[in-house]
């Protein structure tokens, strides 16, 4: 989905363009004048279908928000593969929208450019509170301990879809709730040209997903107490072989989904080549691909042992989008006034309904379009067994970096050659050292 290619899009330019802001730290002033009270720009990004899907359901809300306040807001809704660089230009040219949205995991990088708006305590009173907003969301905000960098507008989490008819076919009657089961099940499923699960080998962002929940519950975090790189501890090593393994030596996953980058293992998925996949609210794509809810099911994403939870349980990273003002705004009141309509509870429902994902506001929430079928495991795992990927400024670099290696560990998975727990190690080694030295 669009979410999970934004943040693989433009990572190395990130990490380029904020090293040095990363390792001196930005400004956290207060921000923003009021020079322009009637007008904002708003840079959404790419929910829907398409860049039109999206107009048609923010802009009668925008209009709505004219009504109440007599502020226009100048929409542009911008395409995933080009949103992190505009960004980028708009944080050194010091050009940009007074709002817009980010990809929730981009938050510390973007955060130690010093470009954003702090959400103090009184920024957020401004829109009703911190309090309202679900704590999982608020931790993908910033760097733990600062004043966070954004304010949770969408929120997303992995689990398990599977197809139901490939799994009648295959005489299985339920899906596999840990590891172990998914590799017993899915060597049941893959014969006659056809997998048991899809993935998105060469999609940085998905990898680093995948194996930073496959490294929670190996006990391995990618980075110690104080920020630093740990790419090859024991639990990081195994978590990365571990995902590799399900196409190196399971041989569950295609050779060539180690190509995959633009969600092709979605549309394997709806055309009944692929039985499961591991994905953040799929159903809208999968009703564009022509698939019936009636023909896919959802289940909690796998764990080790046991039942998803925190620590070793985790099954998801917290996903979603966040919403952010720049700190140069000219229309400091009427941003904040943008901020608290879009995440009020009537705008919450209205918006995550559209785009079928779930709202980071508790009251929201507990609306029962988000207590469906396709909703409920995702909204458990945000609730219960989800973490935010680390909150630091190197952030975007982890996703290069780690996120490569995994592609490299994929490859040679694709063309036969050996990936072992020596060859993992090496290929994260290699990683650990691309990272900036503060």
């Amino acid at each position: 989905m669009r979410r999970i290619r934004a943040a693989a899009v433009g990572t190395v330019t990130l990490s380029l363009v904020l090293t040095a802001a990363a390792c001196g730290g930005g400004s956290s002033g207060a921000g923003g004048s009021n020079e322009q009270p009637k007008t904002l720009t708003y840079w959404a990004s790419n929910q829907g279908a398409s860049l039109e899907v999206d107009k048609k359901v923010l802009q009668p809300e925008l209009d709505k928000f004219e009504k109440e306040t007599g502020i226009k807001v100048k929409l542009e809704v911008v395409p995933w593969g080009d949103l992190l660089n505009r960004i980028l230009t708009a944080t050194t040219s010091g050009q940009g929208p007074d709002v817009l949205n980010i990809g929730n995991t981009w938050s510390a990088s973007l955060q130690s450019s010093g470009a954003l708006l702090p959400w103090n305590a009184e920024n957020f009173e401004a829109i009703g509170g911190k309090d309202r907003f679900v704590d999982s969301a608020l931790g993908s905000t910033g760097v733990e301990g600062e004043e966070p960098a954004a304010v949770p507008l969408y929120s997303m989490a992995y689990a398990l879809y599977y197809n139901k008819k490939m799994f009648a076919d295959a005489g299985i009657k339920q899906p596999p709730a840990t590891w172990d089961e998914l590799v017993e099940t899915g060597k049941k499923l893959s014969k006659d040209g056809k997998w048991a699960l899809g993935a998105e080998g060469s999609n940085l962002s998905n990898n680093i997903h995948q194996v930073f929940v496959l490294g929670k519950q190996h006990g391995a975090d990618f980075f110690t107490a104080d920020g630093k790189p740990d790419f090859t501890s024991e639990g990081a090593v195994a978590a990365v072989k571990q995902y590799v393994d399900l196409m190196a030596k399971d041989k569950i996953i295609a050779p060539g989904n180690a190509e995959y980058a633009q969600n092709q293992s979605l549309s394997d998925f709806a055309k009944n080549k692929t039985a499961m996949v591991l994905w953040q609210t799929a159903a809208a794509t999968f009703k564009s691909q022509g698939m019936d809810e009636s023909e896919w099911g959802v289940a909690p994403a796998p764990v080790r042992s046991g039942k998803p939870g925190q620590d070793t349980g985790v099954n998801s990273m917290v996903a979603g989008i966040n919403m952010a003002v720049f700190n140069n705004t000219k229309n400091i009141d009427g941003a904040k006034k943008f901020v608290k309509f879009m995440t009020s509870d009537e705008e919450q429902v209205l918006l995550n309904k559209a785009y079928g994902s779930i709202p980071p506001v508790k009251a929201a929430q507990e609306d029962e379009a988000f207590s469906t079928f396709a909703l409920s495991p995702l909204r458990e795992a945000l609730a219960t067994s989800a973490a935010a990927l680390p909150q630091v400024p190197e952030e975007s670099q982890f996703e290069t970096v780690v996120g490569t290696a995994v592609k490299e560990l994929f490859a040679d998975a694709a063309a036969g050659r050996p990936v072992t727990t020596e060859s993992v190690k090496a290929k994260l080694e290699k990683a650990q050292q691309q990272m900036p030295k503060k």
